[in-house]
């Protein structure tokens, strides 16, 4: 308590020892240069810029996290005061760019790489999100907001790999439920509708807190997950495996065997031991037999089968069945 106490009020004073709030980050933007059309590129520490862009910077690349389209490339500016992340409570945040800043509130936090967080207030982007005192808060995308949690990790961790237990979870009013299951993760006990009671002997009550502590656990690490299935509660210990999929790569579970699939259902990657059965251009239209028409239909038919995923393909006007075994 006393510790949480010496915090918050840390924090306070953090705040109110700063002067020109918002305002002050606005100018701080524009004399840092880190807004350029729609790609984000904030100075960080160690003469090194943080860039959130769909599109390749034409920089010496650093380092790159795919899933949520995140660079670290050289500052040449050196800019002398770069942004630092905030490690402090904070009793504010603002949508900050070079003309707006606009406070906001969460109403849900960012759940792994597939669901960003959302403020109550409309979207402005491109924007950082900060405190008054210009630390950094998150990151604004078209698809929500990336949190200081996932920044941190970029920065601190010399690779951009996420670690997975072949499950994908949402909240409900029963609590944090498996939605869908990976069916090539091999020994993979998990059932959708499975609810998540504890992880490791910890209570679960959030999918953003459990699959953010899935996502930054040690691949090979085990993991020791207590679920309820029915009127029975089951024990069920798995190790984790390298994520593949998620965020702005395809998560369809089809990631982890080599195939990469865009919004448009049409395959942008396949594995060299089936290139000549499927090439990159082929659309799939139909998943065991069940027409679909997103990537959301395509994971949740995708758990159905047990031995093996049939897929209608489309090629130059021609359609043709492909099996993938399980």
């Amino acid at each position: 308590m006393l510790r949480l106490f010496i915090l918050i009020n840390f924090s306070i004073l953090n705040i109110f020892a700063c002067e020109g709030g918002y305002e002050s980050c606005k100018q701080k933007l524009i004399d840092s240069k880190s807004i350029t059309n729609n790609t984000i590129k904030i100075p960080v520490i160690n003469n090194r810029r943080l860039i959130f862009s769909r599109t390749t910077p034409k920089a010496k690349i650093l380092k790159y996290d795919p899933f949520l389209s995140l660079y670290l490339i050289e500052d040449k500016q050196k800019f002398k005061y770069p942004f630092k992340i905030n490690k402090y409570l904070s009793l504010g945040s603002a949508m900050v760019n070079y003309t707006n800043a606009t406070e906001i509130k969460i109403i849900k936090n960012q759940i792994g790489l597939n669901s960003l967080a959302k403020p109550k207030e409309k979207i402005i982007y491109p924007a950082i999100v900060t405190n008054s005192c210009c630390l950094l808060i998150g990151i604004v995308t078209p698809k929500g907001i990336i949190e200081k949690e996932y920044i941190q990790r970029f920065l601190s961790k010399e690779n951009s790999s996420y670690s997975d237990i072949g499950i994908r979870v949402k909240n409900s009013k029963d609590g944090v439920v498996i939605k869908a299951v990976n069916p090539f993760k091999i020994n993979n006990l998990f059932k959708i509708g499975d609810i998540i009671i504890s992880h490791n002997n910890k209570n679960v009550k959030k999918a953003s807190i459990f699959t953010k502590d899935i996502l930054f656990s040690k691949i090979s690490s085990k993991h020791k997950i207590k679920v309820a299935r029915g009127n029975k509660t089951l024990i069920i210990n798995t190790i984790a495996t390298k994520r593949y999929g998620g965020g702005y790569i395809s998560d369809t579970f089809l990631e982890g065997k080599g195939y990469n699939i865009n919004k448009n259902l049409i395959l942008t990657n396949v594995p060299k031991e089936i290139k000549n059965s499927l090439r990159v251009g082929d659309k799939i239209l139909k998943v065991n037999n069940i027409k679909i028409v997103n990537r959301d239909d395509l994971l949740k038919n995708i758990n159905n089968f047990k031995e093996k995923v049939t897929l209608l393909v489309s090629r130059d006007g021609f359609q043709f069945f492909i099996n993938i075994l399980i």
